[in-house]
């Protein structure tokens, strides 16, 4: 999949200077697009708007929080 050029690609002001943080794009048709800053050559991910809300829920939730 092809993104368009002039993604405007957001991140948590968590984010250091060397990376480390997911980024986010708002694609021109609904869907949002994901990358790592860390490595900008892998392909971005993308998945619709549902999906990303359902993935906000539960990080609110604290529904992803690893294991100790």
């Amino acid at each position: 999949m092809t993104l368009p050029p002039d993604l405007q690609w957001f991140k948590s002001t968590a984010s250091s200077a060397q990376g480390g943080c997911l980024e986010v794009a708002w694609l021109p048709d609904g869907r949002v697009a994901l990358r790592d800053n860390e490595d900008l050559t892998n392909p971005p991910l993308v998945v619709t708007a549902h999906v990303w809300r359902c993935f906000i829920d539960g990080a609110e939730k604290g529904e992803f929080t690893p294991p100790a």
